[in-house]
């Protein structure tokens, strides 16, 4: 059965064809999520039939509380909500750091029923690992289809300056008005659309961790991603001239992928090497005291880089490995604690090698996985040969005049250089890169990159 995205009067969403028997954990998707137009008003009937309280703490920046949080408090405090107000200031940016986790948390009171967030990633992650460890449940009002973390259940959080990942909670209620999203500059939804384009390498690496490890693959994760991606970029004109379809297609892609990690309770089908190095430049910007870019945008810039050593590898003939020099040319353990330190500073190193101990792999694993290449080869060609020509991506990018390259995301060319090197190194989930690091042809492949768009 496919799946099949319908709603009801309420605009609620109901996602149907989700039962699977893969060997992926899956959860039930018991989250109420409402896209429509003029949704506001109802956001206190939506909590009410869910059960939550009375009595609220509403998160926003400067920005979303001008868009929206306004709105919504008002329509909270006229049907008789109790509203403590955390809109968090900040001469640039809001960042989901430290001192902005600790805003909402000094905000939250023993009175303090559940958490709403007004705003997009930010905002949302900031609420949800405050949500996640006060035990209180919270709401989403979406401002902005520039993300794919309103319906996730992680946090991507700045720690002292490192970008990590925390298991966290889902909304119980996620509401997305169409009309809202309508108003978000073109830069953050053609930073939405990034963030979604990303999903063709992620999908793919998913299907290499399948073949080389044996790790379970969600077929209906792979189906909903699939879905999701295809229709935006069929839609691409609507979403860039920001008509209703458009808006909903983009947030429909955008909560579904969200839903895969809700149902498994992991990023893997939503988040993968394009990923890394997108969160790879945020840390490093960040603790240069620098402005990131935006999530998305970067994430759709790193899309652009990794495609080509898709297609390259594509070509490659493994069966002209050298098994022996590549165990002679090996990392040896100390030495890939001293990149570590090197790439993510001593405190960042130590914590990545601390909870991704299965990359300090021995010679027998690493020969198992090159072998296993060389055997399934045809199958990593028709995992490469799935994805979209890349020109197709570009295409997508260049109608949402999205910024494109590194340059006009302000990436030094030396922190470029490095991010390609150590985005493989940010988390075990299997890449291509990290199987082109075990065939040991990384630094061949990266001697002459990144290459020149075409």
């Amino acid at each position: 059965m496919p799946v099949k995205v319908s709603y009801d009067q309420d605009c609620k969403m109901t996602i149907t064809g989700v039962d699977c028997a893969c060997g992926c954990e899956h959860h039930a998707i018991d989250k109420d999520i409402y896209i429509g137009k003029d949704l506001l008003p109802r956001i206190p009937e939506y909590i009410r039939k869910r059960g939550l309280g009375a009595n609220c703490v509403l998160v926003a920046d400067d920005n979303t509380w001008r868009v929206a949080g306004e709105r919504v408090e008002k329509a909270l405090v006229e049907a008789g909500f109790t509203v403590v107000n955390c809109v968090i200031h900040r001469e640039g940016d809001m960042l989901p750091d430290d001192l902005s986790c600790g805003e909402v948390l000094l905000s939250i009171t023993r009175e303090t029923e559940f958490l709403i967030a007004v705003g997009s990633g930010t905002v949302t992650d900031t609420t949800r690992i405050n949500a996640e460890r006060t035990g209180l449940p919270f709401v989403s009002v979406g401002t902005a289809p520039s993300m794919d973390g309103y319906a996730s259940a992680v946090a991507p959080l700045l720690h002292r300056g490192l970008k990590i990942q925390r298991p966290a909670v889902c909304p119980e209620i996620i509401v997305c008005d169409l009309d809202v999203l309508a108003t978000a500059p073109l830069c953050m939804i053609a930073s939405g659309v990034g963030d979604v384009l990303g999903k063709y390498i992620a999908k793919a690496d998913w299907q290499l961790g399948e073949i080389i490890n044996g790790e379970s693959c969600c077929p209906v994760c792979v189906e909903m991603v699939t879905n999701a991606v295809n229709a935006l970029v069929d839609n691409v004109d609507e979403i860039a001239a920001k008509t209703e379809k458009g808006m909903r297609v983009l947030i429909e892609a955008l909560l579904l992928a969200g839903v895969t990690i809700m149902t498994t309770d992991n990023t893997r089908a939503v988040a993968s090497i394009e990923h890394n190095i997108a969160q790879y430049w945020e840390m490093i910007l960040v603790q240069q005291g620098q402005e990131p870019p935006m999530h998305g945008a970067s994430v759709g810039v790193s899309t652009l880089l990794v495609w080509p050593m898709f297609e390259r590898f594509a070509k490659e003939d493994l069966s002209k490995l050298d098994l022996e020099d590549i165990r002679a040319r090996r990392i040896s353990r100390e030495k890939r604690e001293r990149w570590m330190h090197h790439a993510y500073g001593d405190e960042g190193g130590n914590q990545i090698m601390r909870e991704n101990p299965g990359d300090f792999l021995t010679w027998e694993e690493q020969e198992r996985r090159i072998r296993t290449a060389q055997e399934r080869f045809g199958d990593i060609q028709a995992v490469i040969a799935a994805m979209p020509p890349l020109t197709k991506i570009r295409e997508t990018m260049l109608k949402l005049h999205a910024e494109m390259t590194p340059e006009e995301e302000h990436i030094p060319e030396d922190l470029l250089r490095r991010s390609m090197h150590c985005g493989k190194d940010y988390r075990t989930r299997y890449t291509l890169f990290k199987l082109i690091d075990e065939c040991g042809l990384l630094e061949e492949y990266l001697a002459d990159y990144p290459y020149p768009f075409a």
